[in-house]
């Protein structure tokens, strides 16, 4: 007689594996509202969209995005990645407001208030200074009709979708549908203006971001700080410049200012000889330097010292065959560039 194999108890679902299926419930719940919020584009979101984005093309001021609470960050950051991006904009509190902060809005200026509601009444004084001026309103919110929707010029209504909080109240997948719609108004403008990684630069400055945008112009060393020298002249005053300006090479140039060749450590150590300080820099120098223009990029410049047959690390900048400036590599690596 057999007896029955015993049934098998399912495995314990372990904590971590717990906390991994909240988060990917999570993720997906988000990832199905973005992927409603594409689609509603090709409806009356996108005529609203399209409506918005000539607001701003026309805004001779400054976009004012405010809102309050969760929507109040989201505000912030889509202030912060107008203004970015060549659209100017700042984020007004709506709560100062109302005790002060409305001067900062002035003619020619617009208004983008986000309200997940549309019917956020700290909100209240900002439309009604904007209505009263004559300042176009936009409104972000997931409710139409609506206090802030009715009031709009135009209302950028997100399509209804779950909130990823298992209990349905913690703003999630609305701020983060918010989020995304900021951002798509962000690159739709910066595409219309035609902003340039030369603009982004501009705005860009610090950081390794406005790094990759950096110019050979931006970082050589130019005028006396050029370490030049006639042909006819001796090695020990080649030497002499190359310590003062501290660059590790020196350039030759002829009379009427063209490079002509350079004179490196490397030069120096194939050189050596008793004689060395007394010979013309034309017999020691490496003829045809490698050059570069001073619009370049300066990752370009690295990886043009760095991905040569033979590393170098000084590269000179020539404009008509003259040199107008010289990049050090340790230049590049100090600015955040590699």
């Amino acid at each position: 007689m057999t007896t029955p194999n015993p049934r098998k108890e399912p495995a314990a679902i372990t904590p971590q594996q717990r906390d991994l299926d909240a988060a990917r419930r999570a993720l997906a719940v988000e990832a199905d509202g973005l992927r409603a919020l594409r689609d509603a584009l090709n409806g009356a979101l996108g005529l609203s969209f399209v409506a918005t984005l000539d607001i701003l093309e026309n805004t001779t001021g400054r976009v004012v995005v405010s809102g309050m609470g969760k929507s109040g960050h989201v505000a912030r950051k889509i202030a912060s990645t107008l203004a970015s991006t060549g659209t100017p904009a700042l984020f007004v509190h709506p709560g100062e407001a109302s005790h002060g902060d409305l001067g900062m809005v002035a003619p020619g200026d617009a208004v983008l208030a986000l309200s997940n509601s549309g019917a956020t009444d700290e909100l209240g004084d900002l439309v009604a200074y904007a209505k009263l001026r004559n300042i176009p309103l936009i409104a972000m919110t997931c409710r139409a009709p609506s206090v802030l929707a009715d009031a709009a010029n135009v209302a950028l209504v997100l399509p209804q979708s779950p909130e990823a909080c298992p209990m349905g109240l913690a703003p999630t997948t609305s701020t983060t549908a918010m989020l995304a719609l900021g951002d798509a108004l962000a690159v739709a403008m910066l595409e219309r203006r035609g902003f340039s990684p030369d603009n982004f630069h501009v705005l860009h400055p610090g950081g390794r971001l406005g790094s990759k945008f950096l110019r050979v112009s931006d970082l050589m060393h130019s005028g006396d700080a050029m370490p030049l020298i006639g042909p006819g002249r001796k090695m020990s005053d080649a030497i002499l410049v190359m310590t003062e300006k501290r660059l590790g090479c020196v350039g030759v140039v002829d009379a009427s200012g063209k490079l002509l060749g350079i004179v490196t450590d490397g030069d120096l150590r194939r050189n050596m000889s008793p004689d060395l300080l007394a010979k013309p820099v034309s017999q020691v120098m490496t003829p045809g330097p490698k050059t570069i223009r001073a619009s370049a990029l300066a990752a370009e410049a690295v990886g043009f010292m760095t991905n040569a047959e033979r590393p170098f690390t000084a590269l000179w900048v020539v404009e008509g065959g003259k040199p107008v400036g010289i990049l050090h590599i340790h230049d590049c690596l100090r600015a955040g560039v590699a």
